[in-house]
């Protein structure tokens, strides 16, 4: 039988549950891997291990649905120059592309490992990665193989850019085919970039159908660059998530409303790439499901830190820290279909993983109240110590 450890001295528990809501002054007990016991600590059971949190707020860990880990390289020399005025484009994906090819495998589980060990003392503990660096049948393979050992899911996205030795129709084939079938057995998505410079929405629909044929979710990268089809076909094939949302029409608000696609924003990316920021206060207003992630990679958005998405969230997207926290934990869980059942991730309540962040601050608002101050105090994913 596991051990059951209690964690005492919560001023404020977020579970994210609708029925537990926000508890002050509690507790919380976890067994192996799952959550057994959340209540009032004047009610709490009896256990093998007892720690004290001394007055700290305790969370679900941070679920990121959206990075793409599996890279070699960085591209400091294009947000040097993005600083200095040049535009984001899709086109700078080939330089990593080139790094990544380059390669051996042990460089990039190296990289991928470190990437989400830096996230795990943050306070991430469930991270989706992608494919989408190699673009080539080899290298495509060999990165879904790579993130199925180190992730908590992993997407397909072959459909990330036309590489520049091929031409967009033969590519295509490809991405549906042979590199399809060679990645099926380790991912459980498949993700597209419906983008200017990337790929149309009739293309973008040609790889989903495919992908769904082979039983794998649907992602969608879309709106990112300016307001095109993504969100549409999105929710018009019923996909998880579309992910960017940056230019959005009152007509793909009230899809996204309608719909359970979630809309996962990325405003580090946003500010990265000095993009506007997305309508979160219009797309939660009007009824949609929200989600936060960091968008980790090298090119557009390089950070691991998922407080930092929620500050900015508060500070300058104009949702409440509930909101935001919400989105960064259970929003991130329903894009990647794992907020419900046992072992549901960015909730606490009995039978969920107990993936538990605890903060040096007496409440959650203290992650937009001192921005910028690392205030992650102790991490447990699946019942085990990670700070």
């Amino acid at each position: 039988m596991p051990t059951a450890t209690i964690i005492t001295g919560i001023s404020e528990l977020t579970t994210n549950d609708d029925e537990l809501g926000r508890l002050a002054d509690a507790a919380l007990v976890f067994e192996g891997q799952r959550i057994s016991w959340v209540g009032p600590a004047r009610d709490a059971p009896a256990a093998d291990h007892r720690l004290d949190l001394g007055g700290r707020a305790v969370l679900p860990g941070w679920v990121d649905s959206h990075t793409h880990l599996v890279f070699a390289g960085d591209r400091t020399s294009e947000f040097t120059a993005r600083m200095a005025g040049r535009p984001y484009t899709a086109g700078g994906i080939a330089e990593t592309v080139r790094a990544t090819r380059a390669a051996d495998d042990a460089e990039l589980a190296a990289n991928l490992r470190a990437h989400i060990t830096e996230a795990a003392a943050q306070g991430t503990t469930c991270v989706e990665t992608k494919t989408g660096y190699g673009l080539t049948v080899e290298d495509e393979l060999r990165a879904a193989r790579i993130a199925a050992n180190e992730a908590d899911e992993v997407t397909y996205l072959g459909a990330h850019l036309v590489p520049p030795e091929r031409e967009a129709e033969d590519y295509l084939d490809t991405v549906r085919g042979p590199m399809l079938d060679a990645v099926a057995p380790h991912v459980s998505w498949c993700d597209v970039f419906c983008e200017r410079g990337a790929f149309d929405a009739e293309q973008s629909r040609r790889v989903l159908l495919a992908a769904r044929e082979r039983g794998l979710g649907l992602r969608v990268h879309g709106n990112q660059l300016e307001q095109g089809p993504g969100v549409e076909l999105a929710v018009e094939l019923g996909a998880a998530s579309v992910d960017h949302c940056t230019h959005l029409g009152a007509a793909d608000i009230a899809a996204l409303a309608g719909s359970d696609t979630v809309a996962t924003l990325l405003p580090a990316c946003d500010l990265s790439t000095r993009q506007p920021l997305p309508p979160a206060r219009e797309l939660l207003d009007a009824g949609a499901t929200v989600a936060l992630a960091s968008n980790c990679n090298p090119g557009s958005s390089y950070t691991s830190s998922m407080a930092f998405c929620v500050t900015t969230a508060v500070l300058q997207l104009r949702m409440t820290v509930d909101e935001a926290v919400r989105a960064a934990t259970r929003g991130g869980a329903e894009a990647l279909g794992r907020d419900g059942g046992a072992g549901a991730v960015g909730v606490l309540r009995p039978g969920a993983r107990a993936d538990v962040q605890a903060l040096d601050a007496p409440s959650a608002a203290w992650l937009a109240y001192r921005p910028g101050v690392p205030l992650t105090h102790r991490v447990w994913r699946a019942g085990q110590p990670v700070r």
